[in-house]
């Protein structure tokens, strides 16, 4: 909220009434907050998103990603929003992680709020990895070459889709315009870029002879991401980078009795047979 006032007001005092602090797992509070607000556009950006740290805890995943998104549609629902917007990740498309299963789970929900909603127009938007948002592995390349420490990549052949900051809001606003109930939309981030040849780049700009040291794929990773996922077609009806795919609703009732204190092995099979997706295979 810090950096969000600053950016827009050039202070950062956090004394607007336009600054609102909530918890998305407080129900609650929630929807007091839309009750007071009335929002007309709503995009729902509030996740847990590191996949490391979500593979090792898929409760919390769960909790924020999965009820926590219920709980802003639930919100959403009750004030009558004219827009609703949740983003998702590439990683939604084919997941074999907590971060995937949930993010899948999430377009899922949104997609039957679709169907259930009385009013306004509720949709998802798919894209990778945003260069400069908070984990991104670019500001963590410049920090390893700043220190002049080795350059840590998984694996030499792994590859991520990128998009800048600008053209992720640009994409996203525009895609909440155009957006059909209960549609994903997947923006076209053009060639997926082998995170490697990144790595390069900015030790050679730096001028360093600093080593690429390789760690190994970590579980739930995947060598290369997917934009769609089973029975997706690349359709582009309105604009020459946005496609609109067709998402499967998913009945909230269905993750009322998650237990997000369940076995982390056990959980994520439950969260993978929510998306349709099979069991992952356990990590040698």
């Amino acid at each position: 909220l810090h950096s969000l006032q600053l950016s827009i007001e050039g202070t950062a005092l956090l004394d607007s009434p336009d600054l609102i602090l909530a918890d998305l797992r407080d129900e609650d509070r929630i929807l007091r907050v839309f009750k007071d607000v009335r929002p007309q556009v709503v995009f729902h950006a509030a996740a847990l998103k590191h996949l490391t740290l979500l593979e090792a805890n898929p409760g919390e995943a769960v909790k924020s990603n999965v009820w926590g998104t219920q709980t802003v549609l639930d919100a959403a629902m009750a004030v009558g929003v004219e827009r609703f917007v949740n983003i998702s990740t590439d990683k939604a498309a084919h997941p074999c992680s907590a971060l995937g299963y949930s993010k899948r789970i999430a377009e899922r929900l949104t997609a039957h709020a679709a169907l259930t909603a009385v009013s306004g127009t509720y949709v998802s938007v798919r894209f990778g990895n945003v260069l400069g948002s908070r984990g991104s592995v670019l500001t963590t390349f410049r920090q390893q070459v700043t220190d002049g420490v080795p350059v840590t990549v998984t694996h030499p052949d792994v590859t991520r889709y990128f998009m800048l900051i600008t053209e992720a809001v640009q994409l996203v606003i525009q895609a909440g315009a155009i957006g059909n109930p209960g549609e994903v939309l997947v923006l076209d981030m053009g060639s997926p870029v082998r995170i490697g040849d990144v790595a390069r780049a900015l030790i050679g700009r730096s001028g360093k002879d600093l080593p690429l040291m390789y760690t190994g794929m970590r579980p739930g990773e995947k060598l290369h991401e997917d934009l769609l996922g089973e029975g997706e077609l690349d359709v582009r009806p309105v604009h020459p980078l946005v496609t609109h795919a067709q998402v499967p609703p998913l009945d909230p009732a269905a993750i009322r009795d998650l237990n997000a204190d369940d076995r982390r092995e056990q959980l994520i099979d439950v969260l993978a047979a929510l998306c349709g997706e099979p069991a992952p295979a356990p990590v040698p």
